[in-house]
């Protein structure tokens, strides 16, 4: 029997990147789908429901839309996220608004519209997605960093305000992953190749983490047969967060 077999999900931020394959690992595992994403369009043969995660009442509306349409929630993911750039002196009021309103208070206004129809479900599970970014401290990355870390401590709070209910929450910590985000800053860099090498080099198995394999990560966290986990996180990063090799030579 597949994994999700009969559940149905809500997916933020699944137009593309990992959420995109979040959602395809989803469906091939047999869950409904609808995605939550501020793209003009969606994924084809999921329910597409457009919204700003900086805008309550976009949020609400959307998450009651996609709920009447799959007939109700048993997996929430939220995945939707913005990056930033800079170091905390760098970085502006602007930047720690923007990506703090997104990261953060988003994941809480999904997750808040959210609550009351996971209650109702059998098997319901929260998965966000966190980063490396919240455990280790990479350089140039002030704003999004904290961003995640509030990501990381926001799931464990909502993991115990979930017991009751039994609704499960937990977090996938992705390490650099092939992205079209990550894509986009190598084309920026003056040496795109120098680039993707630095970065390939600093996880452990010397290569960037695939979509698929985070999605894969999703799965797990979202299925019932994991229901003993909540309030943890994932690591999926080849060993970045906890792993401290010697130099390959």
């Amino acid at each position: 029997m597949a994994e999700l077999s009969g559940l149905r999900a809500l997916v933020t931020g699944g137009a593309s990147g990992i959420g995109l394959a979040i959602v395809t690992a989803f469906r091939a595992e047999g869950a409904q789908v609808a995605v939550l994403d501020r793209a003009d369009t969606g994924p084809a043969d999921v329910v597409y429901v457009r919204a700003d995660l900086a805008d309550d009442e976009q949020v609400r509306a959307a998450v009651d839309t996609a709920v009447e349409a799959l007939g109700g929630l048993d997996v929430l993911v939220n995945n939707a996220g913005i990056g930033a750039q800079g170091s905390v002196e760098q970085s502006t009021d602007d930047e720690w608004h923007r990506v703090l309103d997104v990261n953060v208070i988003g994941t809480a206004r999904v997750s808040r519209a959210a609550w009351p129809y996971l209650r109702e479900s059998a098997h319901p599970a929260v998965v966000n997605t966190s980063s490396i970014a919240a455990t280790a401290g990479l350089p140039a990355r002030a704003v999004y960093s904290a961003s995640k870390g509030a990501v990381s401590a926001l799931t464990r709070a909502m993991a115990a305000d979930g017991m009751p209910d039994g609704i499960r929450v937990n977090a996938v910590n992705p390490g650099t992953a092939d992205t079209p985000w990550v894509g986009r800053l190598l084309d920026s860099a003056p040496d795109p190749d120098a680039e993707r090498a630095a970065l390939e080099a600093r996880q452990p198995h010397g290569r960037l983490v695939s979509a698929d394999e985070i999605a894969q990560a999703a799965v797990y966290l979202a299925s019932p047969r994991a229901g003993s986990t909540t309030g943890t996180e994932l690591a999926v990063d080849g060993g970045m967060q906890a792993l401290r090799l010697r130099p390959r030579r």
